[in-house]
């Protein structure tokens, strides 16, 4: 089958959710432009600040929650069990849970002054819930920052090119900050220069690679110090314009991935369905964790509420970052799909999609693939676009998580639990640092599907925790409450699974993990339903 029609069919398909279905949800939540947003009703000049412009929080939001999941979760998928179910899960549930779950989480936190989802679930359902659900929430973010430093930490082994675009990156967007925020420079003119001094940085690092000796664990180690220092730094310094300067380079990423179909529009080679059973595991559950990103993640949820909702200065851009990103997230997957099913071949020699992916692992994988469709537009130079998409946004993935498990760790151990040194900024920042450096150092690949349930699970239990708050303002819950029983089902059963089959490895460690985590899932899901029952009956609002 021709690539370029199956894509445009999936991007068609999503669009039209965005534009139809991200209506519907602004009806729902009564979405008021002339209502002030907590980035200007509790500016603090740290962590509340109004973006200069929606897209610029736009580039933030879609930076931080993008990172190397959506592409690298498609993947491992389509080459485990095909590419078909892995399209229909990106598509559908990007439209009906992803775009709903992301939309519906930042409204929540905006309507509670930009508090986390911990706090929301404190207002409804307890403080013994909200130190329940943080605690989970707070284990997961660890595993986020494991998975994602040692991400970055490979491809920077990998293409030594990148080491000097990706953080020189870091020093673009502070001085991209200082002159929006600090010399009111104008928009369209700094946006230029920042995109030259990336594109000189790409042409730099090209020409000078960086080796380092023991390169994997020497570059997760900086990767973990710059996430101490940037987790603590005012957003609008580092966090906001990195994120904005990330997004035009995923941005040129689809449109170089694009237009390569458009071009070669290569025929697929990797089969429609390859079988229900794989090494990866069970089509059911194991598809639906494994794209961690690409149709729904619970990480969207502590962004939006941990960050874009202190952020946003619109309730009227609302639907633009939530649903909007997680529809151009959508996309990006369907590329990554197209990439490696059309780009490379399934039998045979040269680029051969499940020699590669057992010879060079998923990250180089995805890169040959997107090589090969990118080839009119980039030359021989697609690999290396390919990894600094990728590194740019683990990076913002990493910072924003660092950051936000801050928040967290702050609100359970030091407010909720009393442990006063968990309120200094630094040293609830170092802790989950050192955790998530002892699974980073590991064999990390193992903890991605422990990553990949526990966060879809997040996600349920979020839009279980939307539905009662809209229970509990008399509104229907349809539209919520159905994404949260499908998402529960299926990641308690592969966080089961995962947990059994942990345990019978003799991973002991990650079995542990897993077990505490569908424990405390079951908890904050008795909660949740205890409230929804109690409340069903109540006259709702039309």
């Amino acid at each position: 089958m021709n690539s370029l029609f199956i894509a445009l069919i999936g991007i068609v398909l999503i669009v039209a959710g965005y534009i139809i279905y991200g209506k519907k949800l602004e009806k729902l939540w009564e979405v008021d432009p002339e209502k002030p947003t907590p980035a200007f009703t509790c500016r603090d000049n740290c962590d509340y600040i109004p973006a200069k412009n929606w897209f610029v929080l736009f580039g933030h939001h879609f930076s931080s929650i993008a990172g190397a999941a959506p592409i690298l979760g498609p993947v491992i998928a389509v080459a485990a069990w095909g590419w078909l179910p892995a399209l229909l899960w990106v598509v559908f549930g990007t439209i009906f849970i992803g775009g709903v779950h992301d939309f519906s989480s930042l409204m929540v936190s905006v309507r509670y002054k930009g508090e986390s989802v911990a706090t929301v679930a404190e207002e409804l359902l307890g403080k013994r819930l909200r130190l329940v659900l943080s605690f989970f929430l707070w284990v997961t973010l660890v595993l986020i920052i494991a998975v994602f430093a040692a991400v970055t930490a490979q491809t920077l082994e990998v293409q030594p090119e990148m080491v000097i675009p990706t953080f020189g990156l870091i020093l673009n967007a502070v001085l991209v900050g200082y002159l929006l925020y600090h010399r009111n420079g104008p928009y369209p003119a700094v946006t230029v220069l920042g995109l030259l001094i990336l594109v000189f940085l790409v042409i730099f690092g090209y020409q000078f690679p960086i080796l380092l000796p023991s390169a994997g664990k020497s570059w997760t180690a900086i990767l973990l110090v710059y996430c101490l220092i940037a987790s603590v730094t005012p957003v609008n310094i580092l966090l906001q314009p990195r994120d904005y300067l990330s997004a035009f380079l995923l941005f040129f990423g689809l449109l170089a991935g694009l237009l390569g179909l458009f071009l070669v529009h290569p025929v697929m080679n990797t089969p429609a369905y390859i079988g229900f059973k794989s090494e990866t595991g069970i089509l059911w559950p194991m598809l639906f964790v494994t794209i961690a990103c690409g149709a729904i993640s619970g990480f969207h949820s502590l962004v939006a509420s941990g960050t874009s909702s202190k952020q946003l200065p619109s309730e009227r851009d609302a639907r633009k970052i939530g649903y909007g990103a997680m529809a151009a997230e959508g996309v990006l997957a369907v590329i990554a799909i197209m990439a490696v099913a059309a780009g490379l071949k399934w039998q045979g020699t040269g680029l051969t999609y499940p020699v590669l992916m057992k010879d060079k692992g998923w990250i180089p994988t995805f890169a040959a693939g997107y090589q090969v469709i990118t080839r009119p537009i980039l030359g021989g130079k697609g690999d290396l676009v390919a990894m600094l998409i990728l590194n740019g946004f683990v990076l913002t993935t990493l910072d924003t998580a660092t950051r936000i498990c801050r928040y967290i760790g702050q609100e359970l151990f030091g407010t909720g639990l009393k442990i006063k040194p968990f309120k200094n900024n630094y040293f609830a920042t170092v802790i989950p640092l050192i955790l998530a450096a002892y699974l980073a150092f590991g064999n990390w690949k193992v903890v991605w599907p422990v990553f990949g349930a526990a966060n879809q699970l997040i996600a349920a239990l979020v839009l279980l925790l939307v539905s009662c708050y809209l229970l509990s303002r008399k509104k229907p819950i349809n539209t919520t409450l159905l994404p949260a029983i499908v998402m529960l089902i299926t990641t308690v059963f592969a966080l089961g699974y995962q947990t059994n089959k942990f345990y019978h490895t003799g991973k002991y460690l990650l079995g542990n993990i897993s077990l505490l985590l569908l424990v405390l899932a079951i908890y904050v899901t008795y909660q949740t339903t205890r409230f929804i029952v109690t409340h069903r009956n109540l006259p709702r609002k039309a």
